[in-house]
């Protein structure tokens, strides 16, 4: 990571917080804002055990926590809605926006209730996530948290991505996965390949057609990639809830430090 993205990410949560503070009338902290920043920068970007730095900086374990939760609500207040985000594009002369999912790893836990979590095509535990880009990768936009075994397209429709594409005038570019999401087949606004199956096969022109959609989405992927550079995603060990505050918080950082 660039040292001047570090230093930006330094400033921009401490300023935050310290105008949290501010807000707030809270007079005294243990640590300065920007050294709780360093503190929490650590936590997400590196996943850094609150026990370890709570050692090292004579504060308890709990404080660290409770000192990364305000951030990371802080930070995740800061993310886009999905309908400004589409605006935003459209206001900058977008045409297109590009979809994808990707599923973030949770640590198995023993009980029933923890089924919900196992997602039969990545074969691990986790929680699901779509995120739009622009055209050029640059995350705009994350949904909240679903289970594991939930589908792509049953998150999309829940998110209404279609009908915010169509106020908003855009098209969106996805994967085979999202395949039969837009029912408006004379005027569909998310494009998808041609999907293979047992009895009909791809025509040569169906062929050339899942090339050019695949290569158009070749961005969305330098969006998720950057994002996962937070080791803390490494392994989640928290609830939907709690997880869709902190993808949001890790947008909103990347953003920063990415420039397609």
């Amino acid at each position: 990571m660039r040292a001047a993205a570090v230093l930006e990410h330094l400033n921009y949560v401490a300023d935050l917080l310290r105008a949290h503070l501010k807000a707030i009338g809270s007079r005294w902290r243990s640590r300065s804002a920007g050294q709780i920043a360093v503190l929490v920068l650590a936590v997400l970007r590196h996943d850094q055990r609150a026990a370890d730095l709570a050692g090292g900086n004579a504060v308890s374990a709990t404080t660290i926590r409770r000192w990364c939760d305000e951030v990371i609500a802080l930070l995740a207040a800061k993310a886009p809605r999905l309908d400004r985000a589409l605006k935003k594009i459209t206001r900058a002369g977008g045409e297109v926006v590009l979809l994808d999912g990707t599923l973030i790893r949770t640590r198995r836990r023993a009980g029933k209730a923890n089924r919900k979590n196992y997602s039969g095509k990545h074969k691990s535990h986790g929680l699901l996530f779509l995120a739009l880009t622009d055209e050029r990768g640059n995350l705009i936009w994350i949904s909240s948290a679903r289970r594991g075994a939930a589908s792509e397209i049953k998150t999309a429709r829940h998110d209404k991505i279609c009908q915010h594409l169509r106020t908003a005038g855009l098209g969106a570019l996805a994967d085979l996965g999202f395949v039969g999401l837009d029912t408006d087949r004379d005027d569909p606004v998310v494009i998808t390949g041609a999907k293979r199956t047992r009895k009909k096969k791809l025509t040569a022109g169906q062929k050339t057609a899942n090339q050019i959609i695949a290569a158009a989405r070749a961005p969305v992927e330098h969006g998720f990639a950057a994002l996962k550079n937070w080791r803390i995603l490494t392994r989640l060990r928290l609830n939907p809830t709690r997880a869709t505050n902190l993808l949001r918080a890790l947008l909103v950082l990347t953003n920063l430090e990415t420039s397609r």
